[in-house]
């Protein structure tokens, strides 16, 4: 028995570029697709958000000297692009998936209908989200908070190139604490960067856990959902 059975996954950008720093790496998209796939065989339903920073990311210093809202649509559409690699590599493992934008583009994705999109899980297809919310001055990590709460989802799993949530950056300081469990409230309180702020009060509002683990030691999304200890677990009570 699965221990979360309806998963909305998001990764950034930049692990999808991998060590190449920008851009799409196709070892690391396929072995992602690979970990969806066998997550998809036990019987997983899970839908995809994608951010955008291997690309273009509306606060980076490309966009320095640009109109904010300018910079965020551009970052937008940065993630319809991953969203479409995405698709690819899944659909070319046999996997059926619906791409649903939150800014319309009929050629090449479905506008996002929540009921849809809850119908295309039940009949096992991954469900990848592109477009962000679709508005600026909001993050992906909004995007997957907010899509998660309306496609009734039981966990947000945040894939990370890290083990899990830290007390400060474990790539830069080797003693950095780790937490195994946390609560919303300490995430907040102690700034940790989890997801932003915005996506850890929706969470909170709505009863939402959080699982951030280290998405490139292949085995963890499959471990987790068996319900063996992976990551960290952000959620109400740490106790």
């Amino acid at each position: 028995m699965l221990q979360y059975k309806r998963i909305l996954l998001k990764l950034s950008g930049e692990a999808l570029a991998g060590t190449d720093g920008y851009g799409i790496n196709a070892d690391m998209l396929h072995r992602y697709a690979e970990e969806i796939r066998e997550a998809k065989e036990m019987g997983a339903q899970i839908a995809l958000v994608i951010g955008g920073g291997n690309i273009f990311r509306g606060m980076s210093d490309a966009a320095a000297n640009m109109d904010r809202v300018q910079a965020d649509y551009m970052g937008m559409l940065a993630t319809v692009i991953n969203s479409l690699a995405f698709q690819d590599a899944l659909e070319s493992r046999g996997v059926f998936t619906r791409l649903q934008s939150a800014i319309k583009m009929e050629q090449i994705a479905e506008p996002f209908i929540r009921r849809r999109a809850i119908r295309h899980l039940e009949k096992g297809r991954v469900v990848i989200f592109g477009g962000g919310t679709g508005n600026p001055y909001f993050t992906t990590d909004t995007a997957a908070s907010l899509r998660a709460i309306e496609i009734e989802a039981d966990v947000i799993v945040k894939g990370t190139r890290v083990n899990g949530v830290y007390d400060s950056d474990p790539e830069k300081n080797p003693d950095a604490e780790f937490f195994p469990r946390i609560s919303y409230l300490d995430v907040i309180r102690k700034n940790l960067r989890v997801m932003d702020m915005t996506a850890i009060t929706l969470c909170r509002e709505n009863v939402l856990p959080i699982v951030v683990m280290n998405m490139n030691e292949k085995g963890n999304f499959t471990r987790l959902l068996r319900g063996e200890e992976v990551g960290t677990l952000v959620k109400g009570e740490t106790n």
